[in-house]
């Protein structure tokens, strides 16, 4: 299956790409110009890039931990059964409703994850603004109690990279409400206000395929037609270089903790909430800002 898998994402790969000049044109023909602009299309596709050669590189090296738990430590055996694979669909959906709900509210996730919220554009394009640094932040660590649940790991695989595939066509703002679809599934008008920076609706909605995971746990939101979506992260990266939208985040948090002083105040800069991290970084700024003599001071 992870064999059919891939030749499944490369068959999709030129329907993406359709996909992605349909929206453009679409949105041209009706007046707006700015739901797409070059340099960040560019970018999005430069760090797509970017993450699949990281991927690549890091399944590498995942898989065969993946194997050994599965090999020693698994608790079952589930075959190759419809009933089975509809149980890794959940068991998956499910740890990756955590692993983004953990990406927004731990800083070190963060620093991978924000790369993807990072665009002030919301498009199908931006399902392909992905970092290449969620291997070393630990994303391959929330698929391995699959593995010790007894899901051979290549079917592990298959299911995250079907789960990734399907999320490519929420990332738009041209199709509306789904009816009750919008009840099961994440649709576009569910992810959108996860990509939202508004008050209301910030670190909402982080369904992979099912939204009951957001209704059962509490974070769940609805779009709101008089509360439009503002895009993009609170702390804005205005770049368009790919690296530097990449490792922006990690530069910030390695100055910040080069600058910390105590133990207590490293581990709020790397595990807090992003909002908490910052925190603690403006006041290390207001601390080693120097202070000019009164009579220059405004």
């Amino acid at each position: 299956m992870g064999f059919d898998v891939e030749l499944i994402l490369l068959a999709l790969a030129p329907v993406f790409v359709g996909c992605i000049a349909w929206e453009c044109i679409w949105w041209r023909r009706r007046g707006n110009t700015s739901v797409y602009s070059w340099r960040d299309t560019l970018c999005n596709t430069g760090l797509a890039l970017l993450h699949q050669g990281a991927d690549k590189l890091a399944w590498l090296f995942v898989i065969p931990v993946y194997s050994w738990v599965y090999t020693h430590w698994r608790i079952h055996t589930f075959d190759s059964s419809w009933t089975s694979l509809v149980a890794l669909f959940l068991a998956q959906d499910f740890l990756y409703y955590w692993f983004h709900r953990t990406s927004h509210r731990v800083r070190w996730l963060w620093a991978a994850h924000s790369v993807h919220h990072s665009s002030e554009r919301m498009n199908l394009s931006t399902a392909f603004r992905q970092s290449l640094m969620y291997p070393v932040a630990g994303m391959w660590l929330f698929w391995l109690p699959m593995a010790w649940l007894g899901f051979e790991p290549r079917l592990i695989v298959a299911i995250v990279l079907l789960n990734l595939a399907f999320q490519f066509f929420v990332h738009t703002q041209a199709i509306p409400k789904l009816g009750p679809l919008e009840w099961v599934l994440n649709t576009p008008s569910v992810h959108r206000i996860h990509h939202a920076r508004n008050p209301r609706y910030i670190d909402r909605n982080y369904a992979g395929v099912l939204v009951i995971w957001d209704r059962l746990f509490g974070s769940y939101v609805k779009e709101d037609p008089a509360v439009p979506c503002d895009y993009g992260t609170i702390k804005r990266v205005t770049s368009f270089n790919p690296l530097t939208v990449t490792f922006c985040e990690w530069r910030d948090m390695l100055r910040e903790l080069l600058r910390a002083r105590t133990w207590k105040e490293r581990g709020t800069l790397l595990f807090a909430p992003p909002e908490v991290a910052e925190s603690v970084a403006a006041r290390q700024a207001a601390e080693t800002e120097p202070q000019r003599p009164a009579s220059f001071r405004l």
